[in-house]
């Protein structure tokens, strides 16, 4: 099977033509022909992810976020970036992603979120296709719904705006970074908008309305497991692994 048909099972899913003009995803590294002898799966194309794959013999890495987001001027091998691109280079290695486009398709990124919380009657949250907006099962208080959220999203903390006097009954959501999202929240009732990457200042809101920042790795890791899920059903002749995905931020 060759790397183009690969991607071929995730686009299927996730089309390009859905991904935001400044987005990379699609293949960043390698030849679309390349004869694919083992996938390994993973949220961030890191130095010990490529080390992973060479160790567990994948030639193909597929990932949610792009490697390159803008022109490289430099590839030094003692830096992040450079090392990552040299080793994989020397090894022959196809380096693929599906970011905005799997955010933006309806059991994509925002989706997984939604169905995890057990949100009713989800609909699109703004017209690009980015987030979902639905209804809690039952009403529950502010406080009830973060440990709601905690517990079934196995966080250990997350940030909030004022907690709400009222019930949490209708939940915008946006997986990743979701601050430009959070008037589209306000226009559609939500009662609570949660997402990941909220600055200092998106904590002022108004009243009867509430953000929750999660996190952004905390928000978008189940992707990894779509995209598993996906390519395990179509393809039965080389592994498809999981790779050993790590927060890049750390908590004490």
């Amino acid at each position: 099977m060759k790397a183009k048909e690969v991607a071929a099972i995730i686009e299927e899913f996730a089309p390009l033509f859905k991904q935001e003009e400044w987005d990379n995803s699609g293949f960043c590294l390698g030849s679309p022909q390349t004869e694919v002898t083992g996938i390994l799966v993973g949220f961030d194309c890191t130095p010990e992810m490529v080390d992973e794959a060479i160790a567990k013999g994948a030639n193909m890495i597929v990932t949610h976020h792009p490697l390159i987001f803008h022109g490289v001027k430099k590839i030094a091998p003692d830096s992040f970036l450079g090392s990552i691109l040299t080793k994989a280079i020397k090894n022959d290695i196809v380096v693929y992603s599906a970011h905005t486009n799997a955010d933006k398709v309806p059991d994509g990124v925002s989706g997984i979120l939604a169905e995890k919380l057990g949100l009713k009657n989800v609909g699109q949250l703004d017209e690009s296709g980015l987030g979902i907006v639905g209804e809690l099962p039952e009403a529950m208080s502010a406080r009830d719904f973060i440990s709601c959220v905690k517990t079934k999203l196995n966080l250990k903390a997350v940030r909030t705006s004022r907690l709400i006097s009222g019930p949490v009954r209708k939940v915008a959501l946006c997986g990743g970074s979701g601050s430009s999202l959070i008037a589209c929240a306000m226009d559609c009732g939500a009662d609570v908008y949660l997402c990941g990457d909220l600055s200092y200042h998106d904590f002022f809101t108004e009243k009867g309305f509430m953000i929750m920042d999660i996190g952004h790795w905390e928000s978008e890791i189940y992707i990894v497991d779509k995209f598993i899920s996906l390519l395990t059903k179509k393809i039965h002749n080389f592994a498809i692994l999981k790779a050993d995905n790590n927060n890049p931020v750390y908590y004490y």
